[in-house]
């Protein structure tokens, strides 16, 4: 077992469940998907199935115990950010929560609110669905002390409607839905009505808040506020309130528009080239489970649910193999051989040998920051070269023995004539983490390869870990650096081999070399956040063989004649040696047709040096503050287009 064994599997949670003969889906009648060979027979309950440890709540319970349970495990997670427990919250179709007694749902580290209507108005919650502020105050480590939602990490809410209602709650508390967060959160499919939405507490703050992704959502005002970063896509605003480092809208309504880039920083595209929504769970009139798998779509614009059901399949869940920590990988990989689809409830699973999808258009869908947690070297997930798989929902983290890489999508050196992809039919990764150390020592080379072709990456966060609980010695390094940089190892984030691969919300921080590297013709990539790793012990450490100062966090092959970047910011705190320099944030080869859009680099008011934006464009940036400037504070350096017009 892993250093976090998972939890005993408890069948549906501490919460009654009562599954009714007809949800409120009125007037939506909702077709299976058509398979081309025979399924075989179920293992689940087309009514009743099994989710492991997932709680499932109905209508009818009253409001005070659906409280009690949430506020219980919010109690166990809301600072458990190493910890081992993953928690699903699922909503049957109905409203929760009264005007005189509101259902307040906050939202600790993996956790995963999930409405299970077949649109976001079937489930309502009358209340709030929050995440507030951590507060620390540990005089060990100068960097936490104070409030604020830097590591707020781990935790979704999808497919429903928050009518926002804050009654019994503090002043400040009430004034608007707060969902204050940074990396591997996603929100989607929500529609905020009622009040504001905003994306900082200011009630302790306000203060950092390092970036986050809303897809197909809608909201009236959205208040920015502290948010570094942000990617907003295919949604409908009314107002967003502000930027500060870099925010990046693509097919929303209501976006902001981006004229006089960088002031201020929005980046807007009008549609988004290539989106496909997450497939999400959803009970039909006739009680029945059923997983939504949307269709890809070219330039699209706005939400999806706006005159009905999102486009695309429905698959029963007897389809699916409802897989829990408790089942071996042969079992799972047996199943999948046999043309199921996969359903990871939440918890964390050891793998020793490789989950292999094998099959084109299988569905891999994970709920409650599921986690595949390598064993002995092992690549826990490996998809074919084939088209339409869909993984979404899923955390995969390095073990102690070093990997070659977490995930792999296609065969390396696969020769073009051979790849099997589909343009209109790509494989898409939603929501899908990487982690490199922090609850255990993290050992892989890549993190995320991806060989085919025409692949979507709907939002991922690839992250090898700047602290952690691996239990480092802190007497001569900050959070342990003095072993972490040759402990936790992880040389590149993301490598890209195959054309015409799409990225929208992509986050890749802190890898020991480049931390993306993009090898693949026609890469197309909207939103990239990245932090160059804190932990280089020198300079000579962070120094290529041919001399060059460190590694870009953005590098593009140099054989690379089309790529398009949109909305790109690299940063620098170099915190054991603040000399270390970095030459440039973005790598990339001089051609016309590799063109990058708003790319910027910001020193985080600490140690660390980067010289130049882009291939010795733009201006350094040092942590020393510019004339004008408040006394800890440096503005970025931006490039509004590379090649320079």
């Amino acid at each position: 077992m892993s250093p976090l064994s998972p939890p005993a599997r408890r069948r549906r949670g501490v919460a009654r469940r009562v599954v009714p003969a007809v949800v409120a889906a009125a007037g939506l009648v909702l077709a299976s998907a058509v398979t081309a060979t025979a399924a075989p027979p179920p293992t689940t309950s087309a009514t009743d199935p099994d989710v492991g440890s997932a709680v499932v709540f109905d209508p009818s319970m009253p409001v005070s115990e659906i409280q009690a349970t949430v506020d219980a495990v919010h109690a166990q997670q809301v600072s458990d950010e190493m910890g081992s427990g993953r928690h699903a919250f699922l909503f049957l179709p109905g409203t929760y929560g009264t005007d005189a007694e509101p259902l307040q749902v906050k939202v600790g580290y993996y956790t995963e609110v999930i409405g299970l209507g077949a649109s976001p108005g079937d489930v309502v919650i009358n209340g709030a669905v929050e995440v507030y502020n951590q507060c620390f105050d540990d005089p060990t480590n100068p960097e936490f002390v104070g409030c604020f939602a830097l590591n707020n990490f781990w935790r979704g809410i999808s497919n429903l409607t928050i009518d926002v209602n804050t009654a019994g709650q503090g002043g400040c508390e009430a004034s608007a839905n707060f969902w204050a967060v940074s990396q591997a959160v996603s929100m989607r499919r929500v529609d905020v009505q009622g009040a504001n939405l905003t994306l900082m507490d200011y009630c302790t703050g306000p203060s950092f808040a390092s970036g986050g992704f809303i897809a197909d959502s809608r909201a009236g005002v959205v208040i920015n506020g502290s948010q570094q970063q942000w990617y907003a896509r295919n949604s409908e605003f009314g107002t967003w309130t502000n930027a500060v480092w870099n925010q990046v809208f693509s097919g929303v309504v209501g976006a902001p528009d981006d004229s006089t880039y960088p002031d201020p920083p929005y980046t807007t595209l009008e549609t988004t080239p290539v989106s496909r929504e997450k497939p999400y769970l959803y009970v039909d009139d006739a009680g029945a489970w059923q997983v939504r798998v949307p269709v890809a779509k070219q330039g699209t614009r706005g939400i999806t649910w706006a005159d009905g059901m999102t486009a695309g399949r429905s698959i029963p869940i007897t389809q699916f193999f409802v897989a829990t920590p408790d089942d071996s990988v042969q079992e799972i990989n047996n199943q999948l051989a046999r043309g199921r689809h996969l359903l990871l409830t939440p918890g964390v699973y050891d793998v020793s040998r490789s989950i292999q999808v094998k099959r084109p258009d299988t569905v891999v869908l994970g709920i409650g920051l599921a986690t595949l947690h390598s064993v002995g070297g092992a690549v826990p997930l490996t998809v074919a070269d084939v088209p339409g798989v869909v993984v979404a929902g899923v955390t995969v983290d390095a073990g102690e023995v070093e990997s070659p890489v977490l995930l792999q999508v296609g065969k390396k050196n696969t020769p073009k004539a051979a790849r099997k992809s589909s343009g209109s039919n790509p494989t898409t990764l939603s929501d899908v983490y990487f982690r490199v150390g922090g609850p255990y020592v993290g050992k892989t080379d890549i993190a995320l390869e991806v060989n085919s072709d025409d692949v979507l990456i709907d939002h991922t966060w690839v992250w090898r870990a700047d602290h952690g609980i691996e239990g480092f010695d802190r007497t001569d390094g900050v959070f342990g650096d003095n072993e972490r940089w040759r402990t936790n190892i992880g040389r590149n984030g993301v490598v890209v081999n195959g054309d015409r691969v799409t990225a929208t919300g992509y986050f890749v921080e802190h890898f020991q070399e480049y931390n993306s590297v993009w090898n693949g013709e026609d890469g197309f990539v909207v939103l990239f956040q990245n932090e160059l790793p804190y932990d280089p012990p020198s300079q000579a450490e962070w120094t290529q063989p041919d001399g060059t100062l460190g590694w870009a966090g953005y590098k593009v092959a140099d054989d690379v004649e089309r790529h398009t970047l949109w909305g790109g910011g690299v940063y620098a705190f170099n915190r054991n040696d603040p000399t270390i320099v970095t030459e440039d944030g973005y790598e990339v080869p001089e051609t016309p047709g590799v063109v990058l859009h708003h790319i910027m680099t910001k020193n985080l008011s600490g140690p660390g040096i980067i010289a130049h934006v882009v291939n010795g464009v733009g201006g350094r940036v040092d942590g020393i503050p510019d004339p004008g400037d408040p006394d800890d504070y440096e503005d970025p350096e931006y490039v509004v287009r590379y090649p320079l017009p």
